[in-house]
Order: C-alpha cells, then sequence, then structure tokens
C-alpha cells in the first residue's frame, strides 16, 4: 500500500510492503526547487545539505527545459542526513527511553514523574484551556500550588496535568512566556509528517523526547515541549496508544486513515474559508445604509451562500429541519461574536436587509402559503376563460332587487350581499345573496384541493393570502358593483316575533347596487333616508331576530375589537392605520344578524332533505344570565359569559343545537370565497338543487374537515399573533405622556385586573387601585411596548 509522507511541501511515496531497509520509492515529483524558503530553513536548522542537482536527462513524460533528478538522491539524501544529525547531536535525555527492535514498548517508557518544586509543566486549565505552570508547593496530600503563564497562582489536581517538561529544574515563571514563544516558533508541523513515514515504516511507536529526538536531533527541554505540542495537537498522523499520568505513548496511523484525516483536513479549511468569506459578506451589508443593503435574492443566488443564509433563516424561527443546519447557524452567529439564540439570528438577518424590521416570523414558522402554484394559476386562467354556467337554465333573476354589500373597507372578496323588502301582509322578506364560488370550481379539481390545504383565506393586518388565486378570488367568484353576478341566494319571510315563516334556496343572478362599508351604512341608518327604506326594513328585521334568539336562550358576547391595516410593511416605520370594531354598531349587528338566519335556514333545509352538511353547534352549560345582570352590558359582561362557553361542536348528519347563537340547528354558508368548510356546504347544497348525487357522504365530510379545521385554527393563531404584534407596535409609537381608558373586565389575581383598552381593542393586564371595580374605568399609560418580545406593561394613572 502506496504511503504518503510530505517534507514541507514535497510528497514522498514509500511501499508499506517494502522492507525497511531497501524502501521501494515510487515515482517522485518534486525536485529541490520545489521547497519554499521557509522550509528550506527549518531542514536546515537541523543541519541537512542538500546535494546540487545538476541538469540530467529529462524525466519521462516532462517538456524540454524542466529539470530532473532521482527521487532516490534527493530522499536518501535527506534520510542519511537526518540519520547523521542525530548522530553528531546526542547529548544526555533527561528521561531517556528506548525502542525494542521490534518496536516494542519497554517498561520505563510510562513511569511517571515525581512532582517537585520548580518543575514545568503543562495542565488542562478547563475544556478549552492548556496553560503552562512552574509547581510552587504542595496544597494538601496530592494537589499543588501552580503559577501559569499568565501570572495566576493556582490550585491543581495531579490529574489536571498533561506534561511535565523533562531537564528543567527550578524554573522561572516570568520566563514561561518566552519559552512558549520559542516552542511554538520551532513547531513546524512539517517534520511530524516526516517523522510519521518513517515510524510507520518501522511500525515503531514513540514518545514526545523520542520524537525530539528524532526530528530535533535532541531532547533538551524546549525540544521535548516542541514534540509534545506537534503530537497532543496533531489529528492527522499520530493517535495515542496508552497513557499514564502525564506521559503518553503515540502510534503512527494506518496510511488509509491519514489519507481520509487530511481530506477531512483539507474540507474543514476549505469550510473555514467560506464561513470567513461569508462573515465578511454579512459585515459588509451591516454597515451599508438601508437604502443600500443587498436585495434578498442576491443572497439565495450562490449555493453555498443559500446554504448558510437559509440556515441561519431556519436558526431565527426555530426551524430547523437537521443537526447541519443548526450547527452551520450556531457557527455563524458565534463567529460573527454573537449568543446562538434565534432572536441574534434574526436581528443579525434584519441588519443585513436579508428580512424587514418588522418580518413576521410566525408567517415562516407556521409555513403558511402566501403563493400559488404556477400550475394552479394556470389552471384558474382557464376557469376564469370558460364562460359556460351549468345552472344558468335554473337561475332565478333577482336583479330588479336593490343588494346591498356591506364589509369592511379593505375587504377585497365580497362573499355576500342583502335585500329586503315589505310584504303586503306587513311581514318581511329578506335575501341573502351568497356568491357562487361552484360556479368556477369542481369537488376533486386542483383549484379545489389546493383550497382544502389551505382551508381558509389567511387576513393579515400587512396582507390578505386568499384561499383562490387572487384573479380567480377577486374578477371570478367576488360580488361586483353594478355587474351582473351568480349566487346562491336564500329568501326568507319571518313572522312577526322574528321567526321564520318560510324560506327557500336558489341559484341566482344579482346586481349589487351598494358596496358599503360598516361605518357608511351605519351613518344611512342614522340618516334614515327614504330612498334607503330597505336598508331600514334589514335593520328591523335584524333587531326582531336579535329578540328572536334571545328569547331562545342566545346569549350577546358583542364587544370591541381592533383592525389594523398597516401601509408599507417593509419600511422600517410603516403607516399603521387602527381601527376599533363595535360589534353593537347597528351596520355590524344588522350583517351578524343575517348571517346568522342564513346558518339556520341551510340547516333547516339540510335536515328535511337528508343532506350530509358540516352542522355547528355549541353546548350551552346552563348559563343564567341573569347572574351576570349587574354587569354593564357590552364588553365587560359578554368577557364574563365567554369564559362559561364549551367549545363548539360539529355533526355532519343532522344539526345540534348552537345554544350561544339560540338556534336548532346552523351551518356556515355565506363565505364560500374564504372558508373551505362553507364551499363544501355548497357543493352538497348544490347538487340537492341540481338533482344529481350529493359529491360527499358524511364520512367523507368529516375526514376532510379534520385536516381543514387544522389549517384554520393555524390561520387564526397567525391573525391574533400579528395583530397584537402591530398593536403593540402602534403603541410603542405613541407619546408617553399619553393616556387611555381602559375597562376593568375582571380581577386576575389581588388588584391584578384584566382590562380592555377602549381606544384600541385590546385586552391586557394592570395592577389598579384600592377600591376598584369590576366594570369600572381607569386610566392608564404606556410604561413599556415591545412588540417582538410580546411586552405590554402598563401603570394606572391616578388622579
Amino acid at each position: 500500500m502506496a504511503v504518503r509522507a510530505t517534507v514541507g511541501s514535497c510528497s514522498i511515496f514509500r511501499s508499506a510492503s517494502s522492507s525497511a531497509s531497501s524502501p521501494t520509492l515510487l515515482p517522485f515529483r518534486c525536485c529541490p526547487c520545489h521547497f519554499t524558503t521557509l522550509q528550506f530553513r527549518r531542514l536546515s536548522k537541523l543541519g541537512i545539505r542538500f546535494p546540487i542537482f545538476r541538469s540530467g536527462k529529462l524525466a519521462p513524460g516532462h517538456g524540454g527545459g524542466v529539470q530532473s533528478t532521482s527521487v532516490h538522491s534527493l530522499v536518501d539524501s535527506v534520510m542519511e542526513e537526518l540519520g547523521a544529525l542525530r548522530r553528531r547531536r546526542l547529548v544526555p535525555a533527561a528521561a531517556k527511553v528506548e525502542l525494542t527492535s521490534s518496536g516494542g514498548i519497554v517498561e520505563d517508557k510510562l513511569v511517571s514523574r515525581t512532582l517537585q518544586q520548580g518543575l514545568l509543566l503543562e495542565f488542562k486549565k478547563d475544556a478549552e484551556r492548556v496553560l503552562l505552570a512552574v509547581a510552587q508547593k504542595p496544597d494538601g496530600k496530592k494537589n499543588w500550588m501552580v503559577s501559569d503563564q499568565n501570572g495566576v497562582t493556582s490550585s491543581i489536581k495531579p490529574q489536571q496535568i498533561t506534561y511535565i517538561v523533562p531537564g528543567v529544574e527550578n524554573f522561572d515563571h516570568t520566563e514561561i512566556s518566552e519559552f512558549i514563544q520559542k516552542a511554538q516558533a520551532s513547531s513546524d508541523p512539517a517534520l511530524l509528517e516526516f517523522a510519521w513515514v518513517e515510524l510507520l515504516e518501522k511500525n515503531k511507536r514513540v514518545t514526545a523526547e523520542e520524537l525530539a529526538e528524532m526530528i530535533f536531533g535532541s531532547v533538551e527541554p524546549l525540544e521535548c515541549y516542541c514534540a509534545h505540542l506537534l503530537l497532543s495537537e496533531d489529528e492527522v498522523y499520530f493517535t495515542v496508544l496508552e497513557t499514564k499520568g502525564s506521559r503518553s505513548i503515540y502510534g503512527p496511523r494506518p496510511a488509509v486513515q491519514v489519507e481520509e484525516l487530511l481530506r477531512r483536513k483539507l474540507a474543514k479549511e476549505a469550510a473555514e474559508k467560506e464561513l470567513q468569506e461569508f462573515k465578511q459578506l454579512l459585515k459588509s451589508a451591516k454597515a451599508m445604509p438601508l437604502n443600500a443593503k443587498p436585495p434578498k435574492s442576491s443572497w439565495l443566488a450562490e449555493e453555498k451562500i443559500r446554504h448558510k443564509i437559509e440556515s441561519l433563516e431556519a436558526y431565527a424561527i426555530d426551524a430547523c429541519t437537521n443537526d447541519d443546519q443548526r450547527k452551520t447557524g450556531g457557527t455563524i452567529l458565534r463567529t460573527m461574536g454573537m449568543v446562538k439564540t434565534a432572536s441574534s439570528a434574526l436581528n443579525l438577518l434584519i441588519d443585513i436587509g436579508y428580512f424587514p424590521v418588522h418580518m413576521n416570523l410566525d408567517l415562516l414558522k407556521l409555513n403558511i402559503r402566501t403563493d400559488h402554484s404556477d400550475e394552479v394559476i394556470a389552471a384558474a386562467e382557464h376557469l376564469l376563460s370558460d364562460s359556460s354556467d351549468l345552472d344558468v337554465i335554473e337561475r332565478r333573476d333577482l336583479t330588479h332587487l336593490k343588494v346591498y354589500a356591506i364589509d369592511v373597507d379593505e375587504a377585497d372578496e365580497l362573499d355576500d350581499a342583502l335585500s329586503a323588502t315589505r310584504l303586503q301582509d306587513g311581514r318581511i322578506k329578506i335575501w341573502i345573496h351568497v356568491a357562487d364560488a361552484t360556479r368556477f370550481v369542481q369537488p376533486g379539481s386542483i383549484i379545489d384541493r389546493e383550497a382544502m390545504r389551505r382551508g381558509t383565506s389567511v387576513f393579515l393586518p400587512t396582507a390578505t393570502y386568499p384561499m383562490f388565486p387572487e384573479k380567480l378570488a377577486m374578477e371570478g367568484m367576488s360580488l361586483q358593483q353594478g355587474e351582473i353576478c351568480n349566487a346562491v341566494t336564500v329568501s326568507v319571510v319571518l313572522h312577526s316575533d322574528g321567526s321564520i315563516a318560510e324560506y327557500s334556496v336558489d341559484n341566482s343572478i344579482i346586481k349589487p347596487t351598494y358596496m358599503l362599508t360598516y361605518e357608511s351604512a351605519s351613518e344611512l341608518l342614522h340618516l334614515n333616508l327614504q330612498e334607503e327604506a330597505e336598508l331600514k326594513i334589514l335593520s328591523e328585521a335584524a333587531t326582531l331576530r336579535s329578540i328572536w334568539r334571545r328569547e331562545q336562550g342566545a346569549i350577546d358576547t358583542a364587544t370591541l375589537e381592533a383592525r389594523i391595516k398597516v401601509v408599507n410593511p417593509e419600511d422600517p416605520e410603516p403607516v399603521i392605520n387602527l381601527y376599533v370594531e363595535n360589534q353593537a354598531d347597528p351596520a355590524m349587528r344588522l350583517v351578524t344578524e343575517m348571517m346568522v338566519l342564513c346558518g339556520e335556514v341551510i340547516a333547516t333545509f339540510g335536515s328535511r332533505n337528508n343532506i350530509p352538511l358540516p352542522y355547528r353547534g355549541q353546548p350551552q352549560s346552563n348559563i343564567d344570565t341573569s347572574v351576570y345582570a349587574h354587569l354593564p352590558e357590552g364588553p365587560v359582561r359578554s368577557s364574563a359569559l365567554v369564559k362559561l362557553m364549551r367549545a363548539a361542536e360539529i355533526d355532519f348528519r343532522k344539526p345540534i343545537r348552537h345554544g350561544i347563537l339560540g338556534l336548532p340547528g346552523y351551518v356556515q354558508f355565506t363565505s364560500p370565497i374564504r372558508r373551505y368548510m362553507d364551499l363544501l356546504a355548497h357543493y352538497q347544497v348544490k347538487a340537492f338543487l341540481a338533482g344529481e348525487s350529493l359529491p360527499f357522504s358524511a364520512g367523507q365530510l368529516e375526514g376532510m374537515a379534520s385536516i381543514v379545521n387544522m389549517n384554520v385554527r393555524v390561520a387564526r393563531r397567525l391573525f391574533s399573533s400579528s395583530l397584537r404584534y402591530w398593536i403593540l407596535e402602534y403603541l410603542r409609537r405613541q407619546p408617553k405622556e399619553k393616556k387611555y381608558h381602559a375597562l376593568i373586565l375582571r380581577f386576575i389575581k389581588d388588584r391584578i385586573a384584566a382590562i380592555l383598552l377602549v381606544e384600541v381593542g385590546l385586552q391586557s393586564s394592570v395592577w389598579v387601585s384600592v377600591g376598584a371595580q369590576i366594570g369600572d374605568e381607569v386610566l392608564v399609560r404606556i410604561e413599556e411596548a415591545h412588540p417582538r418580545d410580546d411586552v405590554l406593561l402598563l401603570k394606572e394613572v391616578v388622579i
């Protein structure tokens, strides 16, 4: 087997199977001109003199003008000179050791030296530091007091000692630093490689002193310590065979193992070089002005850089998929002089411009789908280009009705709209129009499968991520003002007490008249305009329904809720628009009551026709609302009641009572563009209206719902965390002296109260003065607001 050794940078190949006395040398690719000046100096220090090589015959395979010589002459010269050097420089060793002819170990190799005052020793200070010190005096039975290279005196245990420098007596500890410098200057790893070749060939083992004699021709203290440093720090050529106390015996590693270790070493050095280059990129990007930082795409263009930046990103969101990512991210942070934490990684990514200042980490952590694939978008484009409508013959023309679509001002997907009239007998008739999403999408299609994987549209203060491709949702499915739109219309006639007298469910076409925000709808109701009598009738119907539901046991949970729209969220200081919605607002109550009415009708329709649907219910825990009659109506009372409510349930075979809504059954049906469970209800109802087989059984619906509801919970969690982040960011920017009104909802412990910030619509906690009661209003101010750490500290303002 070929064994490679290097003297300086020259490679020597010996056959491991050759005898030690007459080694067979393979072709040698170097001549003395390949030695560096430093290598000549190293070997010259050993007393080696190289023969002068003159121009000879050209080596086979070499072009003209290239000098060549015999490898044998060079290597033999080196070996002869080293041998002669050892003979010339034989000196008494401080601890003489011998090798048997067979390479065996004689007994005195591992004899421990007796620790005495003045000896120079090396000891392990901790897991990472090894120091040189001078023994001063015993400290107890076994320990010794030592003075180390830093001038520090400490007590060490015998097992901490890693080497006792031989031939030293009464060493002055002030000279340790100079000793170390000389040792480090003389410790050339190239000499170790040469020694490995010879020892491997002869199958011999070696101590530090033997190696010193072999490569330096001396076993003086400095040379012995140099040899110890070479062996103890070596990770390639030698391995520890046996250790006793502070003395170790080393053996040369097999050639194959050395080759592998060298390969790893080179790979490690290359990786370290890459890391340092990446470090410089990071430092350079950090130093750039905000508007001049490299774009995110530049960090992803090259594979090596992309791997590191993606590892850092995974580290920042606690989402490392393997040990390599975790190790890479941690190494980068350590190299940058930062602690290995997710927040450090996040701050670094923000500093270099890879992440915006207000990066939504939960969006990454929860792996929310923000884009649709090209395949899904292409399928959506195809659907938009196809104008066919399978239900065109069956659709009722309701374009004569005045249609109100009421939603938040930034709504992109309009699922529902309302119409109303008063019949000749005085009863109210209501039409609830729901966008017909199934006009474009069918069960099992690529669009449907993608919508099911998402489960819901995701609405955040910074962006909306629709369940369907945006163009399909906005241009095809969504209701448009003044345009002919396909819908599924639920018409209801109410009794005078608000209960349902009659109903129908039909495919329809409508032409929305108004697109109103809640604010504008409330204003129109307040103005009580004669020309908007239909809106007034809708408000009257909502009041009747609310009264009727309360009589059936419904519980009012209206409160204040924050809504935020962030403009230019990529900016360090984006514009934050905060709105506080009062769910008791007339327009919001109107829309809520009509949506609940639609859900009741669909549940009744499904029950009478044995249609499997996602029937929603909520067990009522025998809540006696009169117990809370003393609490102010609104957020305070609602907060108390919500605490008593049980989780909602779903049955896919028959309606179940929804105690909170006061209904015998309820199905969500009014948001098929935004919620997949609503879309499933549309599939079932539409198939029944068409006289076709139902696409899903109750069991199939249940299986799909388990997946969908899991994704919906994730989306809700993301919405809640994002909303809270931006509320805290909004509060962080407010003047410190600003005061806020807060309603006391309940007491958590002692005088720590749960409160609702009225101007913000956010619940928090604060210590309040003695005497304050549930339902009272107090003034508070913001002490600290840290959105990234989710910290909000309030303090009561006592007047």
